[in-house]
């Protein structure tokens, strides 16, 4: 079965790169009609999409986190990864990757503080 991993810095300054990688074990990334997906839950709040990557590497972010998001594939490693530029401390936040908003995995927490 399809099993996800977050991996990364659990404290990133404000103004900073956060970076997430998730590692896909039990099927590939590389799978036709797959939506790999980034989905965050900020404390005390939902849950928001970030965005997506496909199989055929097309991306899709909320509008809101466009300009400071980018979502891309290591199709070597059977992972990806997430970046997210200039981050303050609302970008706290729970960090999930999932396939296809089925399989999730465990979440990661990121702290955004000086």
């Amino acid at each position: 079965q399809v099993q996800l991993q977050e991996s990364g810095p659990g404290l990133v300054k404000p103004s900073q790169t956060l970076s997430l990688t998730c590692t896909v074990s039990g099927g590939s990334i590389t799978s036709n009609y797959i939506y790999w997906s980034w989905i965050r839950q900020p404390p005390g709040k939902g849950l928001e999409w970030i965005g997506s990557i496909t199989h055929s590497d097309s991306t899709y972010y909320t509008p809101s986190l466009k300009s400071r998001t980018s979502i891309s594939r290591d199709t070597s490693k059977n992972q990806f990864t997430l970046q997210l530029n200039s981050v303050t401390p609302e970008d706290t936040a729970v960090y999930y990757c999932t396939r296809d908003r089925v399989v999730w995995g465990q979440g990661t927490q990121v702290t955004v503080s000086s």
